[in-house]
């Protein structure tokens, strides 16, 4: 690949450089809503195993308490709060999902500037435009790889999650375009993150050290910790060593023109995205037969579907969230999908397990990544079809800001019954009349816990 001088430099002036008032009400809007977001999936990962070994193991080493672990009492330093964060919100797949990505882009990008607002007096509009120049870096560097990347075995969210949160910290910390690029060296040096690792507790830690390493990046700018002009277009930049042909134009077209969080999702399941559509159908199905005789079910969707979830024979509950053959299985067997159906016991369950095995799939490049068919055969012998061109929670289809509120709500309900977080909700959709958002994150907290 041949380097193309400045693509770097340009990103950073454009982080930089972009004022608060360039940015319109719409991505404003969404930002919120992904912080909104954010907070829910974060508080639902916050006690599960991989969270409580990390925190165990980080707090070994660990000489400070500047910053929050969202919804703990502990705090911790302030790179180790962004890693238990960023590892927490994804830890159920029940992130966002930026769609012509896959890439997940709050989980790394939120936790970074949240622990610097923990350090320094950070405004509400200052932490969402970071937030929204971040997410806009993140994506468009995963758009620069993207299609190949992903399917290549690239966990994406965490390798272009990095230069989001290195953007919008370097962003708060109010660095000017040399040390922003600086900043975007040292994240592009730590890129990583296999998806051989998804299902696992091992994904975690790409995901949580997108988020710390990014920080860390900025933090060392800030101090002069100097890096190559060209980290991500360089002769051997992220770019040429992805081996992908980079799709040069989505790095910088129309920059400030069109805004990446204007196409990010969110979900109502915990499970990979590409699921989603064979889920809708699959619960809607149900809904309208309910009790129905199952006798065999044919699936078809994007080659993407086939290519990440086409897992029968999960033994855990962490796997299930990548099956898409186990989450039909309980969206038939049990007409839900929420956490519950995706646990070690649920997979484990012989009705589910059964009907795991009944699910056949195909791919078809004609589908789109939020569309799915699906076939169901009855006992009687009766064919039923039902089908998607938009999974709800896709840009096309898109979650209401109250069924946000209320998966924020029931996330920080699930585990601490009185735990209100209505303050929390609040500041959030009024965070641009916010002078000081460094309470944002204690907010998560439950009282006495």
């Amino acid at each position: 690949m041949q380097p193309r001088p400045g693509i770097t430099p340009a990103l950073a002036r454009f982080v930089v450089d972009t004022r608060w008032e360039d940015i319109p009400e719409r991505p404003r809007h969404e930002a919120k809503r992904a912080l909104l977001n954010f907070f829910a999936v974060a508080l639902a990962g916050c006690r599960t195993e991989p969270v409580e070994l990390a925190l165990k193991t980080l707090a070994e080493f660990s000489g400070g308490r500047q910053a929050t672990v969202i919804g703990r009492s502990e705090r911790i330093d302030a790179l180790s709060a962004a890693f238990l964060n960023g590892a927490g919100a994804n830890v159920f797949d029940y992130c966002d999902t930026h769609l012509p990505t896959v890439v997940h882009p709050t989980a790394p990008l939120a936790p970074a500037l949240l622990a610097l607002a923990d350090l320094r007096r950070v405004s509400g509009p200052e932490l969402l435009a970071a937030f929204v120049l971040g997410f806009e870096i993140e994506c468009r560097v995963g758009l620069a790889v993207s299609p190949g990347h992903y399917p290549r075995g690239w966990h994406i969210t965490s390798t272009c999650g990095v230069f989001g949160s290195a953007a919008g910290a370097a962003r708060l910390l109010g660095l000017g375009a040399d040390r922003t690029v600086w900043a975007l060296g040292s994240a592009a040096t730590q890129s990583g993150g296999l998806c051989e690792c998804l299902g696992w507790p091992a994904k975690s830690v790409s995901v949580g050290n997108a988020a710390r390493n990014g920080l860390l990046a900025a933090l060392l700018a800030d101090k002069g910790f100097s890096g190559p002009a060209e980290p991500i277009a360089g002769a051997q930049g992220f770019l040429a060593v992805m081996n992908e042909p980079p799709n040069w134009p989505a790095l910088t077209d129309r920059l400030g023109e069109t805004w990446e969080v204007t196409e990010n999702s969110l979900k109502p399941y915990p499970a990979g995205f590409v699921i989603h559509p064979v889920l809708d159908c699959a619960l809607d199905w149900r809904q309208q037969n309910p009790g129905a005789p199952v006798e065999r079910v044919a699936i078809r969707g994007n080659p993407l579907l086939l290519q990440r979830t086409d897992r029968p024979n999960v033994a855990t509950g962490r796997e299930s969230q990548v099956s898409l053959q186990h989450a039909v299985a309980v969206a038939l067997v049990l007409g839900k999908a929420g956490l519950e159906q995706f646990t070690d016991t649920c997979v484990n369950n012989p009705e589910v397990r059964a009907m795991r095995q009944k699910i056949e799939v195909a791919s078809d490049p004609a589908i789109s990544t939020i569309a799915a068919e699906l076939d169901v055969w009855t006992t009687d012998g009766k064919k039923h079809s039902v089908s998607t061109q938009a999974a709800r929670g896709s840009t096309a289809n898109p979650l209401s800001d109250s069924d946000i509120e209320r998966k924020l709500i029931d996330e920080a309900r699930s585990w601490r019954a009185d735990h209100d977080v209505r303050p929390l909700i609040d500041a959030v959709w009024t965070l641009d009349k916010s002078g000081d958002v460094s309470t944002l994150a204690g907010m998560t907290v439950p009282r006495h816990s």
